[in-house]
């Protein structure tokens, strides 16, 4: 099942127009637990222009968490629910291309508003009025929520520092709403290793968490080796987590015996089940299971034959151990060893990329690549199938 959200939105202005500012945050629609907060003081605006910038804010919020989630908006503007929902024309200039921008974020079937009286927007009114206060000020207004929910209590614990790719917070800073920002402190890096080689690696076969677990070979072991003294070399690892599946224990293990760490296990970093197709390779596949490849390559809500999963349920597990990453390790440097699928599907979210771009990047065995996650909720790529390691 998609995972279900909830954002909660307000903006206001001292003047209307005014100075003004949004405030939105992010709800777990289970439990209620914060999943991120965003605010931002804004200069002269209309209370209605802030009210649509702090929707659009917490739309992006929610479609970085997950962008195939289902979306629950509650806002207590019944001008911005009722024109969002379709109910009444959007007249005003001013609205259109900030009603178009919110209505691009995530696809309609996704969402549905709802209008909520102002004392049951609290926590998005507070957001906003300490976006106001902080522009006052002349500051940026700082999250106590990260990515993936817990109240942060503190300063973050400090990265090593290094002087490379892996650890380094990128010249730029974080991108989109992060460039320009006060000090956001120090990310969460995950450092992502591909497993070493097994046998099933050379000849190209689907192997994924439904076949027959294959440990490395040979070549991979070799490789993990290769791997180890690198990221030994480097010293910046802190924490070590890997997927259950055996490939990435076993190179897991290659790199927590060269640095001392222990390994944690997290089952949402496992690969795609991919059914049937578990051992073939893509010609075998294509000429047993035409019709159903071709839909797989064609949507990623298509499972392989056999009741494998789709890209799609990969995806909703994958960014939820993400977020809990997030927040386990905020402010520190993580090796995650897992998989192709999962590789490129936290590549793709930190992007904001469409589910084909899993198609169009190449993860050799091995190989490491890098995303940092920073408090305001924004993620940068720093590395993509780096393997000079192995050469």
């Amino acid at each position: 099942m998609a995972r279900r959200f909830v954002v909660e939105a307000d903006g206001g202005s001292r003047g209307n127009p005014g100075p003004a500012g949004y405030g939105a945050v992010v709800l777990d629609a289970e439990t209620g637990e914060p999943l991120a907060e965003v605010a931002e003081y804004i200069g002269t605006a209309t209370n209605n222009v802030a009210e649509y910038k702090g929707l659009i804010a917490g739309l992006r919020a929610a479609h970085a968490l997950d962008p195939e989630a289902e979306v629950r908006v509650r806002m207590d503007s019944k001008l911005v629910i009722e024109q969002m929902s379709g109910r009444w024309k959007i007249k005003h200039p001013d609205m259109r291309p900030l009603a178009a921008e919110a209505k691009a974020i995530m696809p309609p079937g996704q969402l549905t508003y709802e209008w909520i009286p102002r004392e049951k927007n609290k926590h998005a009114d507070r957001l906003a009025n300490e976006a106001m206060d902080a522009g006052k000020r002349g500051e940026q207004w700082q999250p106590k929520v990260p990515p993936g929910g817990t109240l942060a209590a503190g300063a973050p614990e400090a990265a090593a520092p290094a002087d490379d790719a892996l650890a380094e917070p990128a010249a730029t800073g974080a991108p989109a709403v992060g460039w320009g920002a006060a000090d956001l402190g120090t990310p969460a890096t995950f450092v992502l290793l591909r497993h070493g080689e097994t046998p099933l690696t050379p000849e190209k076969r689907f192997s994924g968490s439904g076949g027959t677990d294959p440990g490395l070979s040979d070549v991979g072991r070799h490789q993990a080796e290769r791997v180890a003294a690198a990221l030994a070399a480097r010293g910046t690892i802190q924490a070590i987590v890997t997927s259950p599946l055996r490939r990435c224990r076993e190179t897991a293990e290659a790199v927590a015996r060269r640095l001392g760490l222990d390994v944690r296990v997290e089952e949402g970093l496992r690969e795609t089940d991919f059914g049937a197709w578990e051992g073939l390779t893509f010609a075998e596949v294509k000429e047993r299971h035409p019709d159903d490849l071709e839909a797989w390559l064609a949507s990623s809500k298509v499972a392989p034959t056999g009741g494998g999963e789709s890209f799609a349920a990969v995806t909703r597990r994958v960014a939820l151990s993400r977020d809990k990453l997030i927040a386990r390790y905020t402010g520190r440097t993580v090796l995650l060893v897992t998989h192709v699928t999962p590789i490129k599907t936290l590549v793709r979210l930190a992007l904001g990329a469409p589910p084909e771009t899993l198609f169009r990047m190449e993860l050799s065995a091995a190989s490491l690549s890098a995303v940092a996650y920073y408090t305001d909720g924004n993620a940068s790529l720093r590395l993509l199938n780096e393997t000079a390691h192995l050469r």
